[in-house]
């Protein structure tokens, strides 16, 4: 797919996120908007991984550590056909699959998350199995910049390590926020980069809503033979809604009729503009 078209699905994607946390009345608003576009790029460019090559193992893997952004996930997974909008419309309602974090009980979905910090465990092991079967498969694991406050995120770091694991690849969805506030002053967590250097990951920076950066980085990784490779990806929290970036509120928080019409329209100019 090209640039243009992955900008133009950008767009639409947040509008169903955007759709389907109104209709549903809950929703991580802000982190899903902001990891949007790094969703994008992975299952539209980057990714081998399919309705149709789900069942086989040999493929790419993807472990979304920041479950309690599903509604991104869930929105990529609809659209790559994995299951209907129909049933992405049951979004949180009495009897669905789809709840507020991720679960095996909906297609496409690699992993039971949510509970910070699992994540990259279970993506370490994947990588792990790979490298044992000799398979050249990658594993992708998508973290929050708050989840790096998690003793376990840096457990299943040493062990990427130790085993060499070139075949996983981390990214940080850095948008600065967590829910009570500044990652900065809940908890820091910089220097990040130097902090995974001295676990033995290759980090690389870039910009996490820009399109053009994302299919650029990722046609380098894996960095470094032997090493596994760490994304920080600079991000702006309910990325694309002029009113919603960069606000704690919108951490989780459902917009009224008036907010989302408004924010529906500014999406569409945005779109009109690619005509």
């Amino acid at each position: 797919m090209n640039e243009k078209n992955l900008k133009k699905k950008s767009l639409e994607y947040r509008k169903t996120i955007l759709e389907i946390i109104f209709k549903s009345g809950a929703g991580h608003t802000g982190g899903s908007l902001s990891c949007i576009d790094i969703l994008n790029v992975l299952y539209n460019s980057v990714m081998d991984i399919s309705p149709k090559n789900f069942p086989n193992l040999d493929r790419d893997h993807f472990i979304q550590s920041k479950g309690h952004s599903v509604e991104a996930l869930f929105t990529v997974l609809c659209d790559c056909g994995f299951y209907s909008k129909k049933d992405l419309n049951t979004l949180n309602q009495f009897n669905s699959h789809f709840i507020g974090h991720p679960t095996k009980k909906v297609p496409g979905i690699e992993h039971n998350t949510g509970a910070l910090g699992h994540g990259l465990s279970v993506a370490v092991g994947l990588a792990i199995c790979k490298k044992i079967d000799q398979k050249n498969n990658k594993v992708f694991s998508l973290l929050g910049d708050g989840e790096l406050s998690e003793g376990s995120v840096w457990e299943a770091c040493t062990t990427a390590s130790k085993y060499n694991l070139d075949n996983l690849i981390v990214i940080v969805d850095r948008n600065d926020l967590q829910i009570t506030g500044k990652t900065e002053d809940v908890n820091p967590i910089e220097p990040i980069d130097k902090k995974f250097k001295s676990f033995g990951f290759e980090t690389i920076s870039t910009n996490g809503n820009n399109i053009s950066d994302l299919l650029s980085v990722f046609q380098h990784v894996p960095v470094k033979e032997n090493k596994p490779t760490v994304i920080i990806a600079k991000t702006t929290k309910g990325s694309g809604v002029s009113f919603i970036e960069n606000q704690i509120d919108w951490h989780h928080k459902v917009p009224n009729k008036d907010e989302y019409e408004s924010a529906i329209s500014e999406l569409n100019e945005k779109l009109n503009s690619y005509e």
